[in-house]
């Protein structure tokens, strides 16, 4: 990514927001996207309280991961594609990148396609011009807001996932019964469901997309990478920490309570077979009241509004930084047309999809199977990026940092072999 001195007003202006929350409070909400919620909710609507422990085991994992990858950014000044295209084969890393592109169109087409129907349930107008405008202006925010207003558009949609906080208090919780789901067990036919839980959470997109907004973060601070001033780093590495593990707390609440809502009313009431969100959203009504159903289905489109730019947003980095092309959303359109023009191709290529009426289903299972596919190789490779001194000094993972990073990497394989075995 091509680094430029912003504007003095940019500069001056900063909002405080910047310096409170960082790129990791946008990269955790975005992991709570309709996809899922529609995991989550199948979670809690078929077993209860049983599968809330996979939430919790995967959060520290994630933290120290997601922290892996945006100290990568600030510590080089480049982005995960453009270290992984200087330290793998070429044709690698062109399948990796190619492969998230595919699978964040499938996610995009999945999260478009539930933010529709939710908005449907909602306000009676047909799905097919929601998901249309709702593309649209996902488009429009991403490609005309610059990048210092458009966090701020970003932030201000998490607080979307806190509908879901409000849910579990309208519908209310055994919370005995809810401790006794953060112990460990394994009901029946519940293996493939954990495997589903962990494959949402721990997802490439959040990867490429931290990284490339730390970068983001550091035009508009004109700062340099921290191998270049090594004195920032206590400061910067604490920050960051922080960041990561205050973005992926929120993200473990919400599915928590996603999880635990759906178990206090659905499980309760026979209703196990959830196939989306807005089916969650469905069943929720003649269960816990208007409400209810309307807190869940303004979560839906919420966490749609988020996901879908950072979707659409982390291919475009990846892509941009393997053909060398100028890339940020701080940049105008005509100064960065590759790049807007991945975000274009991700989101229309999505909408398309939704229109040609593809099954919103088999987009989510054929989005989990890419990742799936995607995620262990890309995760063992910034691992190993981030435990060479030669790439990042004396910034290099170890101690606690790279176990939980490895652990990670452990984590989602097993998730993945899951995948195809179970």
């Amino acid at each position: 990514m091509t680094q430029r001195r912003p504007p003095l007003t940019h500069r001056l202006k900063k909002p405080a927001y910047h310096s409170a929350l960082g790129p990791g409070l946008v990269t955790g909400a975005a992991d709570d996207d309709p996809s899922g919620i529609a995991t989550y909710s199948q979670a809690g609507a078929a077993y209860g309280f049983a599968l809330l422990w996979p939430v919790v085991l995967a959060w520290p994992f994630l933290t120290a991961f997601q922290f892996t990858c945006a100290e990568i950014a600030r510590v080089t000044g480049k982005g995960l594609a453009a270290n992984l295209a200087t330290h793998l084969p070429r044709a690698a890393v062109w399948a990796v990148v190619l492969m998230l592109l595919g699978a964040n169109i499938f996610n995009i087409a999945a999260d478009i396609a539930a933010m529709g129907e939710a908005a449907r349930l909602v306000t009676g107008i047909p799905r097919l011009p929601l998901m249309v405008g709702f593309a649209a202006l996902s488009l429009g925010l991403q490609i005309f807001v610059p990048y210092h207003r458009y966090v701020g558009i970003l932030k201000w949609l998490t607080l979307t996932l806190f509908a879901y906080v409000l849910v579990v208090l309208a519908v209310g919780v055994d919370w005995r019964a809810a401790l006794v789901g953060l112990w460990p067990s394994l009901p029946a036919g519940s293996a493939t469901t954990v495997v589903a839980i962990l494959g949402t959470t721990i997802s490439p997109y959040l990867f490429f997309w931290q990284s490339a907004q730390e970068l983001e973060e550091m035009q508009l601070e004109h700062a340099r990478p921290l191998l270049q001033r090594p004195r920032a780093a206590p400061h910067e590495l604490t920050r960051l920490m922080k960041d990561s593990a205050g973005g992926f707390l929120v993200t473990m609440i919400i599915s928590l309570c996603i999880i635990a809502a759906t178990a206090a009313t659905l499980h309760g009431t026979g209703a196990t077979t959830i196939a989306t969100a807005a089916d969650a959203a469905a069943a929720l009504r003649p269960v816990a009241g208007d409400f209810a159903f309307a807190l869940f289905a303004i979560g839906i489109i919420g966490t749609g509004l988020l996901a879908v730019p950072v979707l659409a947003g982390s291919a475009a980095y990846a892509l941009s930084e393997v053909m060398g092309w100028r890339a940020g959303l701080e940049l105008k359109p005509r100064e960065a047309g590759g790049f807007y023009g991945v975000i274009f191709l991700a989101v229309t290529a999505a909408l398309g999809l939704d229109l040609i009426g593809i099954d919103p289903i088999k987009a989510l299972f054929w989005s989990a199977v890419v990742n799936g596919l995607v995620a262990v190789p890309v995760m063992l490779a910034i691992m190993a990026l981030a435990s060479r001194s030669d790439v990042m000094g004396k910034f290099r993972a170890r101690g606690a940092q790279g176990w939980l990073g490895w652990g990670a990497v452990l984590l989602m394989a097993l998730s993945a072999a899951g995948m195809f075995l179970l």
